[in-house]
C-alpha cells in the first residue's frame, strides 16, 4: 500500500468508519487503493506531476467494488462519473467522508443501476454485480 493512501485512511478515520469515500463497506485496509480524482494517473506525468498520488488528487476506494465500479461507470456514462468525482473532491476539500456526499453519490449509482439495468459486459456477465449494490446506504 502506498504511503499516500496509508496516510489517508488515517486522515479520513477510515479504520474506525470502516467505509471508504463512495460508502463502500470494507474489513481490511489491504482493500483500499487509491483513485486519482483530478488529473488520471496516465495524464499526471505529461503534466510533470509525477505519478499523482497526492492527497489533493486522491480518493481512497475499496477495489473491488467502489474503485472497479467507478471505472465501469466512467466507461459508460461519463458525465455521471464526472458527478460522483465531483462528491468525492468535496470530501476531500472538506477533508471528512461526509453522509450528504454519501447520499448524493448513492443517488447517482442508483440511477445507473436504474439505466444500466441488465446490461452484459464484453464476456456476457452482468455489468453491476450484486457486490456493486452494497454500500452503506440503503433506499
Amino acid at each position: 500500500m502506498r504511503e499516500i493512501t496509508k496516510l489517508m485512511v488515517y486522515k479520513y478515520n477510515m479504520m474506525n468508519l470502516r467505509y471508504d469515500f463512495m460508502g463502500y463497506a470494507f474489513d481490511k485496509k489491504n482493500e483500499l487503493s487509491f483513485h486519482h480524482l483530478i488529473i488520471p494517473k496516465r495524464l499526471c506525468q505529461r503534466k510533470k506531476l509525477g505519478d499523482g498520488y497526492t492527497e489533493s488528487n486522491g480518493a481512497i476506494l475499496v477495489q473491488d467494488t467502489a474503485h472497479n465500479y467507478l471505472h465501469i461507470v466512467e466507461q459508460y456514462d461519463r458525465e455521471l462519473f464526472d458527478g460522483i468525482t465531483n462528491e468525492m473532491i468535496q470530501e476531500n476539500l472538506s477533508g471528512k467522508i461526509r453522509m450528504e456526499n454519501l447520499e448524493r453519490i448513492n443517488i447517482l449509482l442508483e440511477y445507473f443501476e436504474k439505466e444500466c439495468k441488465g446490461f452484459k459486459n464484453r464476456n456476457g456477465e452482468e455489468l453491476i454485480k450484486p457486490k456493486y449494490k452494497e454500500r452503506i446506504l440503503k433506499r
